[in-house]
This record gives C-alpha cells, sequence and structure tokens, in this order.
C-alpha cells in the first residue's frame, strides 16, 4: 500500500468519521421510531385503561346510588306500611262501630242478633258438655280397669296367703 499525505489521511480520517457520525445517526434514529413506537403503543394502552377504569368507576358509583336508593325505598315502604295498619285499624273499628249501632237501632235486627247470640250460646255449651262427658266416661273406663286389675291382683294374693296358710297347718 502506498504511503498516504498528511492530507489524504485527514480527508480519510474525516470521511471515516462522517461515516461513523452518519452510522450513529441511523443508529439513533431507528431506536428514536422503535422507542416512539412503544411509547405510542403504551399510550394507547394506558389510554384504554384510563376508559376501562373510568367506566367501571361510573359503573360501580351508579350501583351505589342504586343500592341507596333500594336502602331508601325499603325504609319508605316500611314508614308506609306502618301507616297503613293504623290506617286499616282506624277504618275496621269504624265499621264495626257503624255495624254495631245499625243493628242496635232497630228491634227486629236486636232481636235476631240475640236470637243469634243464644243459638251460638247453646251451641258452645253442648259441644262442652259432650266433650266433658266423653271425658268422665274414659276417666270411668281407666278407673275401672284399674279396679279390676287391683282386684285380681288381691284375689291372686288371698289365694297366695291361703295356700300359704294350709301349709303351716299341716306342718303344725
Amino acid at each position: 500500500m502506498a504511503t498516504q499525505t498528511p492530507t489524504q489521511r485527514k480527508a480519510a480520517a474525516k470521511r471515516a468519521a462522517a461515516t461513523r457520525k452518519q452510522n450513529s445517526a441511523k443508529r439513533s434514529a431507528s431506536a428514536t421510531r422503535s422507542s416512539a413506537g412503544r411509547t405510542s403503543a403504551s399510550a394507547s394502552q394506558t389510554r384504554r385503561s384510563a376508559q376501562s377504569t373510568a367506566k367501571q368507576a361510573t359503573r360501580t358509583a351508579g350501583r351505589q346510588a342504586d343500592a341507596a336508593a333500594t336502602r331508601l325505598g325499603a325504609v319508605g315502604r316500611q314508614a308506609q306500611r306502618a301507616l297503613f295498619i293504623q290506617v286499616g285499624a282506624a277504618v275496621t273499628v269504624g265499621d264495626k262501630v257503624r255495624e254495631t249501632a245499625r243493628t242496635l237501632s232497630h228491634l227486629d235486627r236486636v232481636t235476631k242478633e240475640l236470637d243469634r247470640f243464644e243459638r251460638r250460646g247453646t251451641r258452645a255449651l253442648s259441644r262442652r258438655q259432650r266433650s266433658l262427658t266423653r271425658r268422665r266416661r274414659a276417666v270411668e273406663r281407666d278407673v275401672k280397669s284399674a279396679q279390676r286389675t287391683v282386684e285380681r291382683q288381691a284375689d291372686g294374693v288371698r289365694s297366695d296367703v291361703r295356700d300359704l296358710a294350709e301349709q303351716i297347718r299341716e306342718l303344725v
């Protein structure tokens, strides 16, 4: 190889430096484009994640509001029920008072009502009397059965005592 002059060496060094700079710039540009792509993908992912989180937060807030409304509705229904019970009881009492006043304001209705009470009382007493009669008969049967059992046992004891007395007489 031929020797180079200093000027040639400087020129060759400058070309080599320019090539190195150009290659470095290409690598840097490629890395920058790659990094930008990754950053863009990451930003897109972050945006989607943020949207998903926002949707979830909205759903959660809606559910919490719905739950609170349901609880409030339940409390309202309980209060309403308490009021309806009182009103219903008052209306029932009023109906009974009006019905009683209507019944007692006419002599034929009063007579009819008293006859009805009499029949009802007669039926109730008859039913009770039949029930007591059945119970009395059951107790009498139980007592007679127990009496027969005791008499049988007493007869057995008497017989045993007689046999024992005879055996004693024979021995004496």
